[in-house]
């Protein structure tokens, strides 16, 4: 049976996500974060995504992305596939970096994009990580609520005006820091 074709939408904004071959880990010290980094910087370049969000973890990553082609396929395959070659050549392994396909489920509700960015900044937390969403490095919330400057490649201006005025960055932390509008499972589809 064919693989179901992803939805390519120009202006489209997705949660994409991949996860390392048998859950193994991708990211096994800062400097393969700070590679990863590097490489969503070089994807949102050339690919011209706008990157609201982002969260990487052991085994997998995600990204909060507005693609304004209808380019993601080609963005997300440049991405893993350039992260795969170095961190194979860095750590000296051969094979599969990441298992199956990435994720990305196109948002096509506000109460779904809201929730997709609770979901990422909460993570670390509920992986049991830490306490706190701003304690986690490798995640944008620290630069969405101000912490910490803003990676060159993140739109927080872009990533703020969906919860209000672009330069407030209140009702994005009020909103991470309060209940969840559904229960949101990236594996079952939003309706």
């Amino acid at each position: 049976m064919a693989r179901p074709l992803r939805p390519l939408v120009a202006g489209g904004v997705y949660h994409v996500m991949a996860r390392g071959n048998d859950r193994a880990p991708i990211f096994l010290d800062a400097r393969d974060h700070l590679a990863f980094l590097e490489l969503v910087k070089l994807t949102v370049a050339r690919f011209h995504w706008r990157c609201f969000s982002y969260c990487l973890m052991g085994n997998h990553y995600h990204l909060l992305v507005q693609t304004p082609h209808p380019n993601l396929s080609r963005g997300a395959q440049y991405l893993n596939g350039a992260y795969a070659r170095l961190h194979n050549t860095r750590h000296d392994r051969v094979g599969h970096l990441f298992g199956g396909r990435y994720k990305s489920p196109l948002i096509q509700q506000d109460a779904h994009l809201l929730t997709v960015f609770q979901y990422i900044a909460l993570n670390p937390v509920r992986a049991g990580l830490c306490a706190d969403p701003r304690e986690w490095q490798w995640s944008a919330h620290a630069a969405l609520i101000g912490d910490v400057p803003a990676p060159g490649f993140l739109d927080a201006v872009g990533a703020h005006s969906w919860f209000g005025t672009p330069l407030d960055r209140r009702w994005y932390a009020d909103f991470v820091a309060g209940p969840s509008l559904f229960e949101y499972d990236p594996d079952r589809p939003v309706f």
